[in-house]
């Protein structure tokens, strides 16, 4: 029999999905106000733009896995993220530590890591 996808890992991949259509279409569609409610400044839209395109393609494909009942059909999407994750959090630290980003960025880590743990978790079990 093959393996089912545990239930945690599909309320991760859907709480990851809703979440990257927030965050992204916000950053995909008017960045300079979401920058500005984070304290930040969007000197340059188009990379933030980026990052919204991004956050948005990951958030589909968690769609698409939430969607899935077998674990060998969502495997590389739980690899990619944690990959994605793990570096989103070591660029928001450089960025916190040696970039001066605003303190609210602290916030971008603790949800990162908070993937990155829930993906890793459910990738170790498997």
């Amino acid at each position: 029999m093959e393996r089912q996808i545990p239930k945690g890992l599909k309320i991760t991949f859907l709480v990851h999905f809703i979440m990257a259509v927030i965050f992204g279409a916000g950053f995909l569609l008017i960045p300079e106000m979401v920058t500005g409610m984070l304290g930040a400044r969007a000197m340059e839209p188009s990379t933030f733009r980026l990052v919204g395109a991004a956050m948005l393609a990951f958030g589909t494909s968690s769609w698409l896995a939430y969607r899935q009942t077998l674990w060998d059909r969502v495997k590389i999407v739980v690899q990619v993220e944690i990959v994605w994750t793990l570096l989103g959090v070591l660029a928001m630290l450089w960025g916190l530590t040696f970039e001066g980003l605003p303190a609210a960025d602290w916030t971008n880590v603790l949800i990162l890591g908070a993937f990155a743990i829930a993906f890793t978790y459910f990738y170790s079990r498997a």
